[in-house]
């Protein structure tokens, strides 16, 4: 396309992105002199009308693209606005400068974004600004959440070598039933029962194996009459309930004051009068609070943690609440863990980015041949369901009683 060039420039030298940049200075110039917020419809009005002041000769599809990257720009986040409002883009990640890829169905495909070190930069602070977070030389890490509940995690120099680099996590529009996890009907009718039965469960699985997905599915079967307390460090879950209090904790500000940690919400969420208490992720110390938690009363409550299997997922609550305690002996910690969890989900993904749940096992200390109580490895998880031939199935029955009364009759017929 042949542009104008403007006075003191060089023919040909007005390209998009200067052309860009000089309508948005003049809008953020007359938004100042008028002191006045624009809404959709004026500010593309307004965007066409100075397009047209400085390029009166351009085509009418060329001036649309330009309208719909400036309004990107303007209230959004510029060239990552068409990629998070794609339903099949669960990750993007820009890897530095001109540097860009999205996860699409498991795969990982590079994107052209034109963004430079100082674009990142721009965008990250449109979201961290308003959330009273910072991004500098002093702070060069950021975790924060988008208006849709996506994760926004930026590193920058001197933390990212080659420039600032962002990571969003996408989070669907719709809750997913467990039915979408592989489960199956007598897998999840047990899953629905165990939460309606109270029984305290552990979502455990790798990154972006689904566990905050799953956990929001699982939460479905709450009773609409109970109250339930949120807690996360980024808030992620979106539990479709009228009776719900979210709790997301609070980094340092810049004097390295102000930090609320997820241990100090979870010994708040104390006090709040919950029916259930949910923590988004077990990942620090407030694994010993939330173990007293589920010890003192607190039943039917739900939470994830990374872990590569059901076994190690005990195994790493454990190592959290040794960090955590002083001088609590292991014995005593693995009594807490079999006393407070009843059982572990397991959900992986598989290939082409499917997410399943490949196992499900109940929690409990066994007593062996010499008539010692094991509470230590594999030998105290007994799997309730596998997956087998491509299906999750039945393999042996719960013993543990529902911490519910009323949950006793609905009990799973099937499961004796």
């Amino acid at each position: 396309m042949t542009v104008v060039a403007l006075a003191g420039e060089e023919p040909g030298a007005l390209t998009d992105a200067r052309l860009k940049q000089r309508v948005h200075h003049r809008l953020v110039a007359a938004d100042a002199d008028d002191d006045a917020t624009r809404d959709g419809a004026e500010l593309r009005a307004r965007l066409v009308q100075l397009l047209r002041d400085e390029h009166p000769l351009m085509p009418a599809a060329h001036l649309q693209r330009l309208v719909e990257e400036l309004v990107d720009e303007v209230s959004g986040l510029g060239p990552l606005e068409p990629l998070l409002a794609d339903p099949s883009v669960t990750e993007v990640m820009v890897n530095g400068p001109d540097r860009a890829f999205v996860e699409r169905a498991g795969r990982l495909e590079p994107v052209a974004l034109g963004l430079d070190a100082a674009g990142i930069l721009r965008l990250v602070e449109r979201v961290v600004g308003p959330l009273g977070l910072r991004l500098d030389r002093s702070s060069p890490m950021v975790d924060a959440r988008l208006p849709d509940g996506s994760r926004l995690h930026a590193v920058i120099p001197p933390l990212a070598i080659d420039g600032p680099c962002v990571t969003i996590r996408r989070f669907g529009a719709r809750p997913l039933p467990v039915a979408e996890f592989g489960v199956g009907a007598r897998a999840g009718a047990f899953l629905q029962w165990a939460v309606h039965a109270g029984w305290n469960l552990l979502v455990a699985g790798g990154t972006g194996a689904g566990k905050t997905t799953l956990l929001n599915a699982l939460s479905g079967a709450i009773a609409d009459g109970e109250r339930v307390v949120t807690i996360e460090e980024t808030a992620e879950l979106r539990l479709r309930r009228a009776h719900v209090v979210r709790l997301e904790a609070r980094p340092p500000n810049a004097e390295g004051a102000g930090s609320v940690t997820v241990r100090d919400l979870v010994r708040a969420a104390l006090r709040m009068r919950p029916d259930r208490i949910v923590v988004g992720e077990v990942r620090g110390p407030e694994a010993f609070d939330m173990l007293q938690a589920l010890n003192t009363g607190h039943e039917g409550s739900l939470s994830t943690i990374h872990a590569n299997g059901v076994a190690d997922a005990l195994t790493r609550l454990e190592t959290l609440v040794l960090l955590a305690s002083s001088g609590l002996p292991l014995d005593a910690i693995r009594a807490q863990v079999a006393a407070s969890i009843d059982a572990v989900v397991f959900v992986a993904r598989g290939a082409g980015g499917v997410r399943r749940v490949e196992a499900v096992a109940e929690v409990g200390a066994t007593v062996a041949m010499d008539g010692a109580v094991r509470t230590a490895g594999p030998e105290r998880v007994e799997p309730l369901f596998a997956w087998r031939a491509g299906a999750l199935v039945p393999v042996n029955p719960p013993t543990r009683p529902p911490r519910r009364p009323d949950a006793a009759a609905a009990r799973p017929e099937w499961f004796g």
